[in-house]
């Protein structure tokens, strides 16, 4: 918990505002998914390919209003926990909708009697085995960076004094003479000068630095690989709605969410994918 604490401590923010953060946070990620969920809703005769870039657009739109939201209200959304609801909200959405489903199917075997599976029909049990660890992973994985050091360096550090520098003014300007320094730069969002350091993440709410930069790449790994998975559990309930003609008989706000965090999930990898190729290639 103390991991945890320091890392609130980062973001500036007393126990209270980040409590009203939160609930702001929840609010915005809700509204922008039911947005987005609209898009199947009014463009049924689209095509996933060409709601995509609709959806986009309404998902936007919807950032844009909350952020008007936020202002009225005076409370702060926080991209970390903006992050984590939706990872939330994609979870809960292939619990309780995708893979729900199966408990509500009834299969009547020769013998008369109701059989269950553990499993949506639409994912094979290695599938939903891999969308639940992936999804856990992720959100260890995001306490783990928000709480962690990225390689902070404070004045007092013994190597400051081994290099002989009074501050960190000389220690930068001096770090050709002494390479234990290179690199050594002062975030002004953290008010924390880090080794290593890369950028400034907001969206896990810490620096990127020497300590966590592999935690950092896997992360961003991870949110691929997760979302990849939701859509591909996703695509199946869809089809399997379409070819048993229950497509019209679903509940039309499951199969719009389904399609709605579908079409987000895809977005995400797109812009993930040409993210992480661009810090790669930094």
């Amino acid at each position: 918990m103390s991991s945890l604490a320091s890392g609130l401590h980062r973001l500036r923010r007393s126990p209270w505002e980040v409590v009203l953060s939160a609930l702001v946070s929840c609010g915005l990620v809700l509204f922008s998914q039911l947005a987005v969920a609209t898009v199947p809703r009014f463009f049924p005769s689209l095509s996933l390919l060409a709601m995509l870039p609709v959806a986009g657009l309404v998902f936007l739109a919807a950032i844009v209003v909350g952020r008007f939201w936020r202002r009225f209200i005076g409370v702060a959304a926080s991209a970390p926990l903006f992050v984590l609801f939706n990872v939330l909200f994609m979870w809960g959405v292939y619990i309780f909708v995708i893979r729900g489903a199966s408990n509500t199917e009834r299969c009547t075997n020769p013998a008369g009697l109701c059989v269950t599976s553990g499993s949506s029909p639409d994912t094979s049990s290695l599938l939903d085995m891999l969308i639940n660890a992936e999804c856990a992973l992720l959100l260890w994985g995001l306490y783990r960076i928000l709480s962690g050091d990225p390689g902070i360096v404070a004045y007092e550090s013994s190597f400051l004094e081994e290099a002989g520098c009074n501050d960190f003014v000389d220690a930068i300007c001096s770090s050709e003479k002494h390479p234990s320094l290179s690199r050594v730069r002062h975030c002004n969002s953290c008010k924390a000068n880090v080794r290593g350091y890369d950028h400034h993440c907001p969206a896990f709410g810490n620096c990127i630095g020497q300590k966590n930069h592999r935690l950092f790449i896997a992360l961003l790994t991870g949110f691929v690989v997760a979302e990849s998975t939701y859509t591909m559990c996703s695509t199946k309930y869809i089809t399997r709605c379409i070819n048993s003609g229950t497509i019209r008989t679903e509940n039309p706000l499951s199969l719009n969410m389904v399609i709605g965090t579908m079409l987000f999930s895809v977005l995400q990898v797109l812009w993930q994918v040409v993210f992480s190729f661009a810090v790669s290639c930094s």
